[in-house]
């Protein structure tokens, strides 16, 4: 007999259960991507960067068969759309001067995450379970709306036939591995003046005499999280206002998950002086987060771009996902792809409205994506021009 729960938090979830379904694959390796691994989402809860006051409240949904937990999803209530990067402030915007109310709403997202993956976890069979019964608990509680963020494009295609469901397309940026076994091969496939910009630029960035190291497992010590901590507060106090992490989050990471970050870090003698964090997937490098107490040109390049596409050349990865938003990427080798996401909103009015907006931006995001395409840096014809 199936019996679908919603849990007060992850913690009441055994790690073994959750992981059997959220990334089955460790078995034999890495997870494809560790975001939704009970490690990184109870990381999260433990040291407060989730839970009361912070807008992302857990409620992960379960899917139990014969008491054996056989699917799951990663949903909050959200009390804000901080931490989302699929942004729907306006939808917010305009249901409250509607004389609506949009907060709280139901999310199913990895928090503070703008990277792809699974988010109905387990045997495709139930995705449809999981996102209809996250429909009703969203219009038993007469909340505004769902939404399942950086869900895969197989996740979206098979749900957006649900009934009141809509698909909403966007757009990153992501280095494809085309076979490179160094970084010049990757020069050599990019326009001369492409390739001689990158090395201008990474010649720069070591014109400081700064050394730069890229550490991953017990290589990272507590104090580079310490170093790392003041770079990430100087970001995230000038982008988001209050950094979404806690300095214990950083700690339990370490912890848990330490095997699955790569921490780049540019050091001034054995002063670290500007870092980038990434977390390692099966074939994917996922770039999260940047900082420095220190401006040095090009630096923010080097250790996020191309230090990456380094590692990931070194390390037999097929991508670099380098986080939401920037075109100043394209020029940097990385091309423009979709992401996608699935939203439910329950006033049929306002989901009409939302749907047209929808059908308009994802014309304009494939016109984009094909233009941006064609300007990308990397050569025609063979001629490297």
């Amino acid at each position: 007999m199936a019996d679908l729960t919603l849990a007060e938090c992850l913690a009441d979830i055994p790690a073994a259960d959750w992981d059997a379904v959220a990334a089955p694959e460790q078995a034999t390796g890495r997870p494809v991507d560790p975001f939704t691994t009970h490690r990184f989402l109870s990381a999260l809860e433990a040291s407060g960067s989730t839970g009361k006051g912070t807008g992302w409240q857990a409620r992960p949904m379960v899917l139990r068969e014969a008491g054996r937990l056989v699917a799951a999803t990663p949903l909050y209530v959200k009390g804000n759309s901080q931490g989302e990067y699929i942004f729907d402030h306006g939808w917010a915007d305009a249901y409250e001067r509607a004389g609506g109310r949009y907060y709280p709403k139901l999310q199913i997202a990895v928090p503070f995450t703008p990277a792809t993956g699974r988010r109905f976890l387990g045997a495709a069979e139930h995705r449809e379970t999981l996102w209809r019964a996250a429909i009703g608990v969203a219009g038993q509680n007469r909340l505004s709306s769902l939404h399942a963020t950086f869900c895969t494009a197989e996740e979206a295609l098979a749900l957006a036939g649900v009934e009141g469901t809509l698909h909403r397309v966007t757009q990153q940026f992501h280095w494809e591995n085309r076979g490179y076994d160094r970084f010049d091969d990757f020069l050599a496939a990019l326009s001369s003046r492409k390739r001689k910009m990158i090395r201008k630029e990474r010649e720069t960035a070591r014109a400081a005499g700064l050394e730069i190291r890229a550490l991953t497992g017990d290589a990272i010590e507590p104090q580079h999280w310490d170093a790392f901590w003041a770079f990430y507060q100087d970001t995230g106090s000038r982008k988001w206002g209050t950094p979404y992490l806690t300095r214990q989050a950083f700690a339990l990471f370490h912890a848990t998950m330490r095997d699955d970050m790569l921490l780049v870090l540019a050091f001034d003698g054995e002063r670290p002086v500007a870092g980038a964090l990434n977390f390692i997937g099966r074939d994917t490098l996922y770039g999260r987060y940047w900082g420095c107490i220190e401006d040095h040109p090009c630096l923010h390049f080097e250790l996020c771009y191309y230090q990456a596409i380094d590692w990931a050349i070194a390390n037999g990865l097929a991508r670099v996902e380098a986080g939401a938003q920037g075109e100043h990427k394209l020029a940097r080798g990385y091309l423009p792809v979709e992401t996608h996401s699935l939203h439910w909103i329950a006033d049929p009015g306002f989901r009409k409205a939302v749907d047209h907006y929808l059908e308009a931006e994802r014309r304009a995001v494939d016109q984009e994506i094909e233009v941006l395409t064609a300007y990308g840096p990397f050569r025609r014809g063979g001629s490297g021009e």
